[in-house]
């Protein structure tokens, strides 16, 4: 499943019939939250993942005809969201890296917690989850980050919704190994 190709023109949309236009936007409206909130915590500002799924969306477009004969158009468009994120990321020169700020502010809410040990314990959670492999990480964050449904996050992905319990089943297996881990990564510490 590779990227757009470069070296042929996009049919402007004003050229397309009307089921295509339509379906184009009805997918548009669909995943576009979606897109924005994990574009988010990829880059941790809303400039950056507007420009990131604005992107998306524009190599979408001029795909579109060619990805309606598409088996897995969903988990097509999900691959041209991570290229454009990484694309921002390396424009704005930033590590890939989870970057959403809730818990800490939850933390802080919360007098009974200390926030120290908190914040701590976030860095600890996000490191570990930056440890985890790609798809693992996508199904995590989207299912736990972005409260959806493994039924949301398969659409969002492409994929079955059993591929997302799997890949959750086997990230929150890897998580448990890493945070159990001592801190500084010697055994029996």
């Amino acid at each position: 499943m590779g990227l757009p190709s470069r070296r042929k023109r996009a049919t402007p949309m004003s050229q397309w019939d009307a089921p295509a236009r339509l379906s184009y936007w009805a997918f548009h409206a669909d995943r576009r939250p979606a897109y924005m909130r994990f574009a988010y915590l990829q880059l941790g500002s809303d400039a950056d993942a507007e420009d990131a799924v604005d992107a998306t969306f524009d190599a979408i477009m001029n795909e579109w005809l060619r990805m309606l004969h598409m088996d897995r158009l969903e988990a097509y468009a999900w691959t041209v969201l991570k290229h454009r994120i990484v694309d921002q990321q390396r424009k704005r020169n930033r590590r890939p890296e989870p970057m959403d700020i809730s818990a800490f502010e939850a933390a802080l809410k919360d007098a009974a917690v200390d926030p120290y040990d908190v914040l701590t314990d976030t860095i600890q959670f996000y490191s570990a989850v930056s440890r985890l492999a790609e798809r693992q990480r996508d199904a995590v964050l989207l299912r736990y980050g972005l409260q959806c449904t493994t039924g949301e996050a398969a659409a969002v992905m492409g994929v079955e919704e059993a591929t997302v319990r799997s890949h959750i089943s086997q990230a929150l297996r890897r998580l448990a190994r890493l945070l159990a881990a001592p801190r500084d990564g010697k055994p029996g510490s």
